[in-house]
């Protein structure tokens, strides 16, 4: 009777619970449990089912000790690294001592974590480019060019173009930042999304005859809704097709297609589909999953030569996203790349 109580209050346990006995052996196992350690584990020497260096040391100072003991248990569980909070726990009891071995899966918390440190140095590395040439040409203005005009003009130009970069930056991450506390609100003003196209593509006419690109846009002829924030689309929008200008005119060509469906795959719906193709270098496949990560960028150098921060496809994504739409990639190398937003039609 008690080993049946002792393994219905395991199986209540919602974690991985390992009890183990003071002769050293795996007494019982709840179901979690033996999903990662096996169900062959109850009677055996717990080394031979814990088997982790550190879990096992962990186990044997509890049960030396009778003192609590943590450590962390990192394992691969379906091709995804996993990191657990172990704690042994010493079980003290009138026929019977040993330790009691739970386990807590803190992999979510541990890639926050990452990520947060992962921006944090790569917002300190993307300002201090620009601030350390700033300091150098203040130095330099301040002493061997102080009277110096043909270089002062010079290094104000350098001065103003990096102080515009930080103001990009800067500018780029406050709209991350709302755009990600805004992701769950789906908007719910109904806005003709083939004007919001026209507009965007009016406003950086400019932009390609300075690139010498031929700017065209199909489809928009007649109103088409959405349930959207027009601000945000507007700046999905400008995004991608400044985008395609800067890195993909070298083909001379850039298209803006607008296209509806009745049913959209995507939405089991009525949708909307804008495509932004460039006829340019395109790029290697490779990168298309990464892309939408802060900072990542294809050509780091390039990117940061033609003004770009690294951010504006995230922002994209996580604009779609709240619109409850599908952001696609496709590239080709020497041929061009297309960039697909997939909205659900109001």
């Amino acid at each position: 009777m008690q080993g049946q109580l002792l393994k219905a209050v395991l199986e209540a346990v919602p974690l991985p619970a390992v009890l183990i006995a003071e002769d050293e052996r795996v007494a019982a196992m709840n179901a979690h449990a033996e999903e990662m350690f096996g169900a062959s584990g109850s009677g055996r020497h717990y080394i031979a089912v814990l088997r982790q260096p550190a879990l096992l040391d962990c186990v044997e100072e509890t049960l030396r000790l009778r003192q609590r003991r943590r450590t962390r248990y990192l394992t691969t569980e379906l091709a995804r690294e996993a990191t657990y909070e172990v704690t042994a726990s010493p079980v003290e009891g009138e026929d019977a001592r040993g330790a009691l071995v739970t386990l807590v899966d803190i992999t979510e918390r541990e890639q926050v974590g990452q990520i947060r440190r992962d921006f944090v140095a790569n917002v300190s590395h993307e300002l201090k480019t620009p601030l350390t040439a700033l300091l150098g040409f203040i130095e330099t203005l301040k002493g061997p060019a102080r009277n110096d005009a043909p270089a002062r003009d010079r290094f104000l130009t350098i001065m103003e173009r990096e102080a515009e970069r930080m103001n990009r930056l800067v500018r780029d991450l406050l709209s991350l930042s709302r755009v990600e506390a805004e992701e769950r609100m789906r908007p719910e003003d109904r806005v003709d999304v083939a004007a919001l196209v026209e507009s965007s593509v009016l406003t950086l006419r400019p932009m390609a005859a300075d690139a010498k690109v031929a700017l065209t846009v199909s489809g928009a002829s007649a109103p088409v809704w959405v349930r959207g924030d027009a601000d945000q689309l507007v700046q999905v929008f400008t995004n991608l097709i400044e985008n395609a200008i800067k890195y993909g005119g070298s083909g001379g060509r850039v298209e803006v297609m607008l296209e509806t469906s009745a049913r959209e795959l995507a939405f089991r719906g009525p949708g909307v589909r804008i495509d932004v193709v460039d006829h340019g270098e395109g790029f290697d496949p490779v990168h298309i999953p990464r892309l939408t990560e802060r900072f990542y960028r294809v050509d780091s150098h390039r990117s940061r030569e033609m003004g770009g921060t690294g951010l504006g496809l995230a922002i994209v994504k996580h604009i779609v996203n709240r619109h409850r739409g599908r952001f696609r990639i496709e590239s080709t190398p020497r041929e061009g790349s297309r960039f697909s937003i997939m909205l659900p039609a109001s």
